[in-house]
């Protein structure tokens, strides 16, 4: 039985809905039950992963939020902030001015609003039905943002977003990292974060080794998680390159791939 178990939530952890499903709900809980800590990995904002925390009842049984792609990690029993890092001041308003050029939403989080100058981008608008979180429109996302932001996200149409992670990676080359989460967002976070880093800050908190961490994941941002754990699982429906680096394969998504797994190779007692 793995100590630790770590979770990318879109295309892995929930289905199309943006929902766990009540069989994989179910093999987690019992993991839980039988000691297993669980670790919610994702490029979500904190509250965007709240909803699927409470769904698997870790405020009360306990367990971590890696957020924004690991730039902030949560203890949810507490909501004590066990580590944050932010965006470099000077390059936000730069990141604005290239959006603003090229016609592109950039968002921005606050509380448990994204707030952004394109309220009706369909990106936005689907990051907005990801996360459970309603958008704000604003005049000046600079004035609206957080003071000191831990991620800001570009949106546009999938050709112009491979365009804007190669010109964005050169303008902020050094001081932040730039990638895409989806053939239409571009992450825009603080420079080294990744999933594996966090886990192995969060991991040397509980006392734990790589080896006790079993990984889900099925995106490009989850390959170095995948890489890091002591078992790194890719979902079927995951990226044939991502596929290529786990130690094994799970049924997809739609089809409980994590409960599959779980109940094969982890699980002690039948659910």
């Amino acid at each position: 039985m793995y100590s630790a178990i770590a979770l990318d939530l879109d295309g892995t952890l929930t289905n199309h809905n943006k929902e766990v499903t009540p069989l994989t709900r179910q093999a987690l809980l019992q993991a839980e039950s039988q000691g297993a800590v669980l670790i919610l990995a994702s490029g979500r904002p904190t509250y965007g992963i709240m909803p699927v925390a409470e769904c698997l009842e870790m405020s009360k049984r306990g367990g971590y939020i890696l957020s924004y792609n690991g730039g902030k990690i949560v203890d949810i029993s507490t909501g004590h902030e066990l580590y944050s890092n932010h965006l470099p001041h000077e390059a936000v308003p730069r990141i604005h001015q290239y959006a603003r050029q090229h016609h592109f939403a950039l968002l921005g989080y606050v509380g448990s609003e994204i707030v952004t100058e394109l309220p009706d981008d369909p990106y936005a608008q689907e990051e907005s039905r990801i996360n459970k979180m309603k958008i704000r429109p604003v005049t000046n996302l600079l004035e609206a943002i957080e003071p000191q932001p831990t991620k800001l996200l570009l949106t546009g149409e999938p050709d112009k977003m491979v365009r804007a992670e190669a010109e964005l990676s050169e303008m902020l080359k050094g001081s932040m990292d730039v990638y895409r989460s989806a053939p239409f967002f571009v992450e825009l976070v603080p420079l080294g974060i990744d999933k594996a880093k966090s886990l192995e800050r969060l991991l040397a908190h509980l006392n734990l080794d790589r080896a006790d961490l079993l990984a889900f994941g099925d995106g490009y941002n989850d390959l170095s998680m995948l890489r890091y754990a002591g078992c790194g699982v890719a979902m079927a429906n995951a990226a044939p390159e991502v596929r290529a680096e786990a130690d094994y394969v799970t049924l997809s998504n739609e089809e409980d791939g994590i409960a599959q797994f779980l109940e094969e190779k982890v699980l002690s007692i039948k659910y």
